[in-house]
């Protein structure tokens, strides 16, 4: 049987994570913006460490509820998360700015969505 307060504990740093990268994307505009100066770049490193945690996080998350919560939310693509931390953590120099881009302006609301309302469902 699953934990609760642990799936709780591992939703919320999925979400703190979303967050952050929410943050710290709202001034990038435009792919070239993380390529264009010394700033862009550490924001583009900094949103891949989170991408990489999330992604470490979902998959905690689905083996602690043995497979069966992610299935429940198919909004988010799961093995998409879970492959963009391994794309990132084992490629990281071939990491593609406007992939990350993208992610964060089409991907990062709807898991912030889902992910706030899978806690408030755990409750």
């Amino acid at each position: 049987m699953s934990d609760p307060v642990l799936i709780r504990e591992v939703l919320s740093q999925i979400l703190m994570g979303a967050r952050r990268i929410e943050r710290r994307a709202a001034s990038v505009h435009v792919p070239n913006d993380f390529l264009d100066s010394d700033a862009g770049l550490d924001k583009l490193d900094a949103i891949c460490m989170m991408l990489i945690a999330i992604g470490e996080s979902v998959k905690n998350l689905d083996k602690i509820t043995d497979g069966t919560l992610l299935p429940r939310f198919p909004q988010v693509d799961w093995k998409g998360v879970k492959g963009v931390r391994d794309v990132i953590s084992h490629q990281y120099f071939d990491v593609d700015a406007e992939a990350v881009h993208s992610i964060c302006k089409k991907h990062i609301p709807v898991l912030i969505a889902i992910v706030e309302k899978m806690i408030a469902e755990q409750k």
